[in-house]
């Protein structure tokens, strides 16, 4: 671990802190107060001869090395504690039944405390699909390496490994970790090292175009942009601070972040070959047509599911079935009849202001 053993000591609080963020994310109102995802400046050009079957429209992806029936993936969200196994379970369950990729939250409470790691092991409940692993890019500044991220990847029996840069969160974060200097030469190290896959992930503040291409030359193999636009990880931590300053400095950081749509535009257009995952506020299928339209080969959801997973199967169940009809119906509206086509349509619009 880190010198001083600072991440042992800072363990001891990753479940009452995971408890918190499902709690917070549940019940106060934590989305940033910018611009939005940046998809409201976009619109289709309505096709009324769209010359498809609706029933014959297809919108099977691959992800990871894996065929998948949707382009959709449940966002690394929680683990840790009893309550967010729960959670992970049923995602879980339901991300198998219909067919979307699902990432894990940080593995590290279960590398650095093993009786966690119960939490994590869902692979039994989705045995078909694409499964992230995930650690914060921090902790390979704290005496994480490639023996750990092994580690988690092999706990989660999972086919690829996202390390989520949270700066901003740590910072407004009373014992989080804020060294993010020499990361992306320790990124490079992990990439040439690992033997599977190593993305990367914001959590909310976006990875604009420059950023990706230097992580992509790093050796990174896709880039989930996690825009603004959604949930703000400064707001949930300014519920949890007991530090007055950073309580009162959270507001001024409410419009922090690039808006998701523009981050998939600049890093398509940064790293044309790169996968990109759309993630940050995606609340429906239309903006996940959009998003893919942009540039995105996978679509991320986050919150939206928190909590129809705390509720009936029925809820979670209709949750995913109308994320699948908008996007198939948006993809109706403009004759685009499968995903590559969508990814070629000339009908999305930038709308003027």
């Amino acid at each position: 671990m880190s010198e001083e053993g600072r991440p042992a000591r800072r363990a001891l609080d990753i479940g009452e802190r995971k408890n918190q963020h499902i709690d917070i994310c549940l019940n106060e109102d934590v989305e940033g107060r910018g611009e939005g995802t940046g998809f409201d400046r976009y619109r289709f050009v309505h096709s009324a001869l769209p010359e498809l079957d609706f029933r014959a429209i297809d919108i099977g992806a691959a992800f990871l090395g894996k065929r998948t029936k949707t382009p959709f993936m449940i966002s690394s969200m929680t683990g840790g504690t009893d309550e967010a196994g729960r959670i992970n379970v049923r995602l879980a369950e339901m991300a198998e039944r219909k067919g979307w990729s699902m990432g894990l939250g940080s593995l590290r409470a279960a590398i650095e405390q093993p009786e966690r790691a119960a939490s994590f092991r869902v692979r039994r409940f989705a045995p078909g699909i694409p499964l992230l692993a995930n650690l914060g890019a921090a902790q390979l500044n704290a005496g994480f390496g490639a023996d750990e991220c092994r580690q988690a990847m092999a706990l989660a029996e999972a086919d690829g490994l996202v390390l989520h840069l949270n700066g901003m969160q740590e910072l407004f974060q009373d014992e989080g970790d804020v060294d993010f200097s020499g990361l992306l030469r320790r990124i490079e190290r992990l990439c040439r090292d690992a033997e599977f896959p190593v993305g990367v992930k914001e959590v909310g503040f976006g990875i604009d175009g420059a950023t990706a291409r230097r992580l992509t030359d790093a050796g990174v193999s896709f880039v989930d942009v996690a825009g603004a636009g959604g949930t703000s990880w400064i707001e949930v931590e300014k519920y949890r601070s007991a530090d007055p300053v950073r309580r009162e400095a959270a507001h001024a950081f409410l419009d922090w972040g690039i808006p998701t749509a523009e981050c998939v535009v600049g890093v398509r257009a940064a790293v044309p070959g790169t996968t990109i995952v759309a993630s940050g506020g995606m609340h429906n299928g239309v903006d996940a047509a959009k998003a893919i339209a942009l540039g995105a080969n996978v679509v991320s959801y986050g919150r939206t599911l928190l909590a129809p997973a705390l509720g009936t199967d029925e809820e979670l169940e209709r949750t995913f079935d109308r994320i699948a009809f908008e996007l198939r119906a948006a993809m109706f509206g403009i004759g685009a009849g499968d995903l590559d086509r969508l990814r070629r349509t000339d009908r999305l619009a930038k709308v003027r202001w």
